[in-house]
């Protein structure tokens, strides 16, 4: 997907929000199962985090500059000299959550003889999960979604002004 022209800050930041948004969902999947002693898989609930990746233009960054800005004359020589680096990196399109991981980390045991899922020795497995990591976690998705949303409304006023003229 090529989110070049008016609307590629908007395109781009509404992955954002869509990948912020599966992250909050997962760290509210695990503070909601921090105590879950048993899974229909069976055993301990396993943390989930949510696996992000860049998208990648089809085109390179150049190619597509070349062929979408805007053409600047140039009337002579001196006033915009030609750039000997070229820009070979892929146009960014955002961002992709796909998948979620589970995080392959034992369960915590902790002793309760009293516990229905108690073993023999009295211990009962736990998620490993921790309470304050995943609150940081969704402070940071909360300021990410915050800052896709400010990307937004700066498109937003942009092509406003642009209709403006």
């Amino acid at each position: 997907m090529i989110t070049q022209g008016i609307f590629g800050a908007i395109d781009i930041s509404a992955t954002g929000l869509s990948a912020q948004r599966r992250r909050i969902n997962a760290v509210a999947s695990n503070i909601a199962n921090v105590d879950t002693t048993q899974t229909e898989e069976g055993g301990a609930y396993k943390r989930k985090r949510v696996v992000m990746r860049a998208k990648k233009a089809d085109r390179p960054f150049r190619i597509t500059l070349d062929a979408e800005a805007n053409k600047l004359a140039r009337t002579d020589r001196a006033h915009f000299p030609q750039m000997e680096s070229r820009v070979s990196e892929m146009a960014g399109a955002g961002v992709e959550t796909n998948e979620f991981s589970e995080e392959p980390a034992a369960p915590r045991l902790v002793y309760d003889p009293s516990h229905p899922d108690a073993d023999e020795n009295g211990y009962v497995a736990l998620p490993d999960i921790n309470i304050v990591t995943e609150m940081v976690d969704m402070i940071a998705a909360s300021r990410a979604y915050e800052a896709n949303v400010t990307v937004i409304g700066a498109a937003k006023d942009i092509v406003m002004r642009a209709l403006d003229i």
